[in-house]
């Protein structure tokens, strides 16, 4: 099968289309045959290095932790699933022609491939960032870099939640958040005194979703530290705030709700590109750009 690997670390130059050997289920897991899978942050960081201090990463190492496809491989003990199925989840190498998931939901008819392939890590990351910051129905959110993928999921959650939530983005990505049900205002010099004209009574928990060293300020703007959160931003706890990570929590159970909620139309991820598997390389590259509107995703199948 065709697989993206690398075998050193580095830029995305060290990225490359091989052919491997089909991975195999094994208990409780089901291999698919992908269809899509998403691209993340967390893909070039991991090429790079940067979580090397807490992660070992074995040469030639694959790609992507996120996909959809049809199942052509159950592994033992599983029976919520059967070959023919179409699923989504959280895996290994998904940026392959096969890949084994260890944590997947039956994919909805009315949700495409693409789009389902972009849903786990953002469904996963919004609902831990958004439980661990202490924000609760009537307050007020500040989501800093709320038009990517992550963002997107946190405006959206937080609004079914019952959340008021400002969210900010370029000026041409306003028209974007406002459609998601964000007050929208600009990133950048200045962002303490907007948000006091946008929210006179202020704002009760932020979330740091673009990693833009913006901590202190964010801390300034909620006035407690216990109620920032990052994301992306490793040094987040050095000034009192938290940094969220995983791992997941009951992961099955929200990819279910979360394809419930695509499939009645209460949440929708937009596809900002689509590339094929030879173009992971260029799909990487874009991500590291930093101004994806909602998800990128690379098409396998």
């Amino acid at each position: 099968m065709k697989a993206i690997q690398f075998s050193e670390y580095g830029g995305p130059d060290v990225l490359r289309i091989v052919e491997s050997e089909a991975p195999h289920a094994g208990t409780g897991e089901v291999r698919v045959r992908i269809r899509a899978a998403g691209v993340n942050p967390s893909d070039w960081k991991r090429r790079e290095g940067q979580y090397r201090a807490f992660e070992d990463v074995l040469f030639p190492a694959g790609v992507g932790v996120e996909g959809a496809g049809i199942v052509d491989e159950v592994g033992r003990g599983v029976t919520s699933v059967a070959i023919g199925d179409a699923v989504f989840g959280f895996g290994e190498n998904t940026m392959a022609e096969q890949a084994v998931l260890s944590h997947w939901a039956r994919k909805p008819a009315n949700v495409s491939f693409e789009v389902a392939a972009g849903l786990p890590v953002v469904s996963d990351t919004a609902t831990r960032a958004l439980d661990q910051v202490g924000v609760a129905a009537g307050q007020t959110l500040l989501v800093s870099g709320a038009a990517g993928g992550v963002g997107t999921a946190i405006v959206q959650l937080a609004r079914l939640r019952g959340i008021t939530v400002i969210g900010t983005a370029s000026a041409a990505k306003h028209h974007y958040l406002r459609e998601l049900g964000a007050i929208a205002t600009t990133y950048g010099a200045g962002l303490e005194e907007r948000i006091r004209e946008l929210a006179p009574d202020g704002v009760d928990a932020a979330i740091d979703v673009a990693g833009s060293g913006i901590i202190p300020e964010l801390i300034r703007i909620v006035g407690d530290a216990a109620h920032v959160l990052s994301v992306a931003d490793f040094s987040a706890e050095q000034y009192g705030a938290k940094f969220s990570h995983g791992p997941p929590v009951d992961p099955a159970r929200l990819f279910a709700t979360i394809a419930e909620l695509c499939s009645a139309g209460s949440f929708t991820l937009r596809i900002d590109q689509t590339f094929p598997l030879d173009r992971a390389r260029e799909a990487q590259e874009v991500s590291q750009l930093g101004r994806v509107t909602g998800k990128l995703i690379v098409c396998v199948d």
